[in-house]
């Protein structure tokens, strides 16, 4: 009998046993399972075998957080179990029969987005980079920038802005790329309807405000004319036009013979979607992106701005639980493209701080426990890395009161982070190193945010551990009499 035999035998007949099982695979930290009946999941007894640190269900996958073993346990449970291997695109398709449509809607917007984070993570680096040395005068009295006396740093603010200008002015490059990959279409058509929406023959989006109505560049066919503008760094324009090709192109393969569906649906499936997205969805994505900007600026920017940022830095991380979070990606960088910036953004950094510095202070309460700091402090470093499932749900969620005293310091911090008018230059590492996608005026205050979100929290975790209906003591007592 192996070590994980005993434990991985439990857990298969806790959840419903095999046939219960659509597929499963692990991630990092946690199994990760797409049951054909949910309901049959005995959590009471899942979480009772000794190896299992918690549970969850998200985007309609149940999840067993094992930890730092979890590889070595899959093997064994799959073996056990009859089991093949899956990927984690099998799971999240098996998935999908468990949800909702709006929680299908939002996982088809996580798996558009998704690919395309580690690229705007380091573009939000770059142009926080180039501020820095660009930006802030530090020098000759201050008067003068790094980039000023230095021509080596001002070849390198130059260089940098390449990187930069790709990620973000032709960003819709990537999210028709990306769009392709999902739906199972050609990725390469993808990428040429992102190129034909940004285009150097097209005035760049970003001139259209101060150009003339009369000197925009136009396409004359005779009995109409249409604008030649650019969607460079446009979210919702590119997310329309790749959804457009991609079913049309899907339709035109079920219609035309395999015989000449090499040349036939290519051809009319990017043709027709690039001319309607210059003349219809184009423009209008471009309102619909302008409208959502205006207003969740306007909110965070008003007289009431406190309370929007109160509302949403409490509500942030149950949003993560629900997967709800990943719509907050489009909104960020719509932002950025109408306003060179968004101060939605630091407010999630703010929250993930704020969840991993509860997740601190229970490990500073539990500090003679060796079997949960095996899972709390890595959980910790993760969180502060904008990476916050294993403390919400190996820890927070476990007790409860950590939970809610993140969720108190983050409407605290997301307060003083709005209500100083703290701006990112883009979405970056959602945790502590998060401070370097923060426009340089707006640094100091963003600092001042942050060290709200690591007192607050940890103080309010002590403060709840020790009121009789969160007594600590009690619900470990409860935790070891069920294991």
């Amino acid at each position: 009998m192996g070590k994980y035999t005993e434990p991985a035998t439990d857990l298969l007949q806790h959840v419903g046993g095999k046939e219960n099982i659509a597929t499963v695979t692990h991630c990092a930290t946690r199994m990760r399972f797409a049951l054909k009946d949910p309901a049959k999941a005995d959590v009471t007894n899942i979480e009772s075998i000794k190896l299992v640190k918690g549970t969850f269900t998200q985007a309609g996958q149940f999840q067993v957080i094992i930890g730092n073993e979890v590889s070595s346990f899959y093997n064994e449970f799959v073996s056990i179990a009859g089991l093949q291997e899956a990927s984690k695109e099998d799971v999240k398709n098996a998935a999908k029969q468990n949800m909702s449509w709006l929680q299908r809607m939002i996982a088809h917007l996580a798996d558009i987005f998704t690919p395309l984070i580690p690229a705007i993570v380091v573009g939000g680096l770059i142009l926080g980079f180039r501020n820095i040395i660009g930006d802030i005068k530090m020098f000759d009295d201050s008067t003068k920038t790094l980039v000023d006396i230095s021509q080596f740093w001002g070849g390198v603010h130059a260089f940098l802005w390449l990187i930069g200008e790709a990620i973000f002015h032709f960003l819709p490059v990537g999210i028709t790329w990306s769009i392709s990959k999902k739906m199972g279409t050609t990725q390469i058509l993808g990428i040429v309807l992102g190129l034909t929406l940004v285009s150097p023959q097209l005035l760049n989006a970003y001139a259209v405000a101060n150009t003339k109505a009369s000197d925009i560049p136009f396409w004359d066919f005779g009995f109409a004319q249409v604008d030649m503008i650019g969607y460079q760094a446009q979210v919702i324009p590119a997310i329309l036009a790749g959804f457009v090709l991609a079913y049309l192109e899907r339709f035109l393969r079920d219609k035309v013979h395999n015989s000449i569906s090499m040349i036939v649906v290519p051809f009319f499936a990017l043709l027709p979607t690039v001319i309607i997205a210059h003349t219809i969805l184009g423009p209008i994505g471009w309102k619909i992106g302008s409208v959502i900007s205006t207003i969740v600026y306007s909110g965070l920017t008003s007289s009431v701005g406190w309370l929007f940022a109160a509302v949403f830095g409490f509500a942030y991380a149950p949003l993560v639980i629900t997967g709800l979070h990943h719509m907050t990606n489009a909104i960020d960088l719509q932002l950025m493209s109408e306003l060179g910036g968004t101060n939605l953004w630091p407010m999630i950094a703010l929250s993930n701080i704020a969840q991993g510095t509860a997740v601190l202070a229970m490990i500073y309460i539990n500090r003679k426990d060796q079997e949960e700091r095996q899972v709390s402090i890595p959980a910790t470093i993760s969180c502060y890395l904008g990476v916050t499932e294993p403390a919400m749900f190996g820890i927070n969620l476990k007790y409860g009161f950590p939970f809610l005293a993140g969720m108190i310091g983050s409407l605290f911090a997301g307060i003083v982070s709005v209500g100083s008018g703290v701006m990112a230059n883009s979405i970056g590492v959602g945790g502590i190193p998060g401070i370097l996608s923060i426009q340089p005026q707006h640094m100091g205050m963003f600092a001042l945010a942050m060290l709200v979100a690591f007192v607050v929290p940890f103080i309010l975790t002590i403060a709840f551990s020790k009121r009789p209906k969160m007594n600590l003591k009690t619900r470990t007592k409860t935790t070891k009499l069920n294991a």
